[in-house]
């Protein structure tokens, strides 16, 4: 009965300290950061299809995000999809587009993929609200012979 007791206590604590790690681990991915596969051109040739790159959550959350930020976001136009975009655009911009122009409304961004001419951006459907922003890109970490820093804002 002892060493049933003893094992007991042994697993017990072993799935305490497994609860202990995933909530700390939760944590950090969900508020702190995490690592993004990206596919698609839109970036390119800023950020290729299997780029791995970093991202933080707490510029979003404080609204911290300036132009020429890279960010993640989810999709206006299919909530189960991340896109990766560079904000051109904060509330009260002016963005002249094709023939027309657009005022980005309070609450919202202007996000433009760096491959003009291959990518679905704000230009087709329009302001993102800021809500669907997850997190902003700090760095490239693969492939490994291009790791760099991906906070250098051109505009």
């Amino acid at each position: 009965m002892n060493n049933f007791r003893h094992n007991a206590f042994k697993l017990f604590g072993f799935i305490a300290s497994v609860i202990h790690y995933g909530c700390v681990g939760h944590c950090a991915l969900e508020y702190g950061g995490n690592f993004v596969l990206c596919s698609g051109p839109s970036m390119e040739p800023t950020i290729l299809t299997n780029n791995i790159i970093v991202s933080e959550h707490i510029s979003p959350r404080l609204r911290r995000i300036k132009h020429g930020d890279i960010v993640i976001s989810k999709s206006p136009i299919n909530p189960t999809q991340f896109i990766c975009k560079r904000v051109t655009g904060l509330p009260g911009d002016k963005i002249y587009y094709g023939y027309s122009f657009c005022i980005v409304p309070m609450g919202h961004v202007w996000l433009e993929g760096d491959n003009k001419n291959n990518s679905s951006d704000s230009r087709s459907y329009g302001p993102v609200p800021q809500a669907l922003i997850r997190g902003r890109v700090i760095c490239r970490v693969w492939p490994l012979e291009d790791i760099r820093m991906l906070t250098d804002r051109p505009y």
